[in-house]
């Protein structure tokens, strides 16, 4: 099939809605629901993307005489490296880089994996050439089978925290937290549940371990990888209340648009066909998967792509306001503004490190910096929350007093388009992009994104920990050691010494 339309996905999830629940009641349609169907036309519509004339050298490539998405190319260049990055940020701009988890991260996971799938083959539990326990077999498969469907995934990494002091075994049930129940002929059964899984309209769910080392990986049961439909009998999503109220996109211009939605997953006696198991019991390679792919080097790369887009944005409606209201003389807008300027431009830098550092890994993939990446997830979700609030000192009341479209278009409407027009600016249009802002920094879908990209790739401090683990510093070290026992010769004797040569 290769790389689908909006229409072909809509049709899909019809066809095969996931196992979702919201406000009590099973969704039926996803497409049609209050709550999921605004989603799902956002996403039909980032498929179209693909297929406009202008970008479809860019969004897609030719491969056997089929053409798939980018986002499932493997990069043998840094030439290749810089489209799949471009074809990131095009996709990342459709919604302004709050569309988190768009389907071209999970893309550069399976392409890693499945083009890594050797590394799954050093498994305890894999027996190349069985077709039962041919992880690698199985892996390099799945990602053919993503990639030449065009499928959307999710997936699910962490347990429920009921008790971060206990290990997993030691919850009041050893199955609150994701674990293999048994094997059986045709599978696995396992049972418990997973949290996060953003973006639960999909197609399949992927479940890996997390990208930062468990403490909790304390039996081997809890280790492992697959990958199911999102409709797999026993399989269900409760998610999180709605963010988008069926309000008017002009007042709502992105909750009405890209709630992603989250979920819990829970997996009730869930077989897992053979075919589709890529890791299992063994606690340390499921510990090390991502990095042993390098599949979360490329997650990443996408990621700052996306960050990228998000902060342009930010940008953006900053300028926006500054414009519209006249403000741009005054030096403490300026340097709000300026600030903005300065995370967008580090983003930029540490994306253009990442690439031209980029090289080929045991896998003959072209690989992007690690150092580069990892300062980047360190970096953003440390400083995002100062955009939102840029944006809220530079709107201030204005972002508070926003009559809706229905209030300018009823009876106060002259008043309106009076008293809350901008210098440079109709009311009109004044109000849409101060509902923007208020959406990117105020409502509660801004609440949601400020607290998921503080968390998007795990703890803070645990992110620092590993990067501590990971980075080499030994250079930086001897060169201080070094210049430490460095004896130079003192300048009476070095001037006293070429004195006499000229002499």
């Amino acid at each position: 099939m290769g790389a689908i339309t909006g229409q072909q996905f809509l049709t899909r999830l019809r066809q095969n809605p996931p196992t979702l629940y919201i406000d009590g009641a099973r969704v039926e349609d996803p497409t049609t629901h209050p709550a999921t169907a605004n989603m799902c036309r956002s996403l039909a519509g980032l498929y179209d993307l693909q297929h406009q004339p202008e970008l479809r050298d860019l969004l897609t490539y030719e491969e056997g005489g089929e053409r798939y998405a980018t986002s499932f190319m493997v990069p043998r260049t840094r030439e290749d490296l810089a489209k799949i990055g471009e074809a990131h940020r095009v996709r990342a701009n459709y919604g302004l880089g709050f569309l988190g988890r768009a389907p071209d991260y999970m893309n550069a996971n399976v392409m890693a994996a499945g083009v890594g799938a050797e590394y799954f083959n050093t498994c305890s539990a894999s027996i190349p050439g069985d077709p039962k326990r041919d992880f690698a077999a199985n892996m390099r498969r799945y990602y053919e089978f993503v990639r030449d469907n065009d499928l959307c995934l999710t997936h699910a990494l962490t347990n429920p925290q009921v008790n971060r002091s206990k290990m997993a075994s030691e919850l009041p049930d050893p199955y609150i937290a994701l674990g293999v129940v048994e094997e059986r002929e045709e599978g696995i059964i396992v049972r418990g549940a997973r949290m996060m899984a953003t973006l639960p309209i999909a197609d399949e769910i992927l479940i890996f371990p997390s990208t930062v080392l468990k403490e909790n990986a304390d039996k081997s049961r809890y280790a492992m990888g697959f990958g199911l439909p999102t409709n797999t009998p026993g399989l269900s999503f409760q998610c999180r209340e709605p963010i988008d109220v069926g309000r008017d996109p002009e007042d709502h211009p992105l909750s009405s648009r890209f709630d992603e939605q989250d979920a819990f997953v829970i997996f009730d006696d869930v077989l897992v066909p053979w075919e589709r198991v890529f890791l299992l019991y063994d606690v340390e390679l499921a510990n090390k998967a991502y990095a042993g792919t390098d599949a979360v080097l490329h997650m990443a790369y996408q990621v700052v792509n996306l960050k990228i887009a998000k902060t342009e944005a930010f940008l953006g409606t900053a300028q926006s306001i500054v414009n519209a209201i006249g403000s741009g003389q005054f030096q403490h807008v300026q340097s709000k503004v300026a600030e903005i300027i300065i995370m967008l431009e580090i983003m930029k830098a540490l994306e253009v490190a990442a690439r031209e550092g980029a090289t080929l890994n045991k896998y003959g993939v072209m690989t992007p910096a690690r150092g580069p990446l990892d300062a980047a997830r360190n970096y953003y979700p440390a400083n995002h929350a100062r955009l939102p609030e840029l944006l809220q000192l530079l709107g201030a009341s204005g972002i508070i007093m926003m009559p809706s479209k229905a209030d300018r278009e009823g009876p106060l409407g002259p008043q309106i388009a009076k008293f809350l027009q901008a210098g440079n600016a109709s009311a009109d249009d004044r109000l849409k992009l101060f509902r923007l802002a208020w959406d990117m920094a105020m409502s509660s879908f801004a609440g949601r994104q400020e607290l998921y990209e503080r968390f998007f790739f795990g703890d803070p401090v645990r992110m620092h920990s590993a990067l501590y683990e990971v980075y080499d510093s030994r250079e930086a070290v001897e060169r201080i050691q070094a210049f430490l026992s460095r004896k130079d010769t003192p300048a009476t004797e070095a001037g006293s010494g070429a004195e006499v040569a000229h002499a």
